[in-house]
């Protein structure tokens, strides 16, 4: 089943399938390691929803609601 990261629940995982978004955005999810066949765990979420707090690759990364949007994922059972 495949899902935006923005939709994740909290503890949720996946792989990534594709990063969308325009020039600037794309770029910037690419240089931070946010790449097709990454794995992702959404490990918190702000009271509001934004931001999110992930690992990938073995580090935490934070991400605005709009850059999740972006990516997409491959959710794991």
């Amino acid at each position: 089943m495949l899902k935006n990261l923005n939709e994740f629940s909290i503890g949720e995982a996946g792989v990534i399938k594709t990063v969308s978004g325009e020039g600037k955005i794309r770029r910037r999810l690419f240089d931070m390691g946010v790449t097709p066949g990454a794995e992702v765990l959404l490990r918190k979420k702000a009271p509001l929803g934004d931001p999110l707090e992930v690992t990938i690759r073995g580090y935490e990364l934070t991400l605005r609601k709009t850059e999740a949007a972006c990516v997409t994922l491959e959710v794991k059972a």
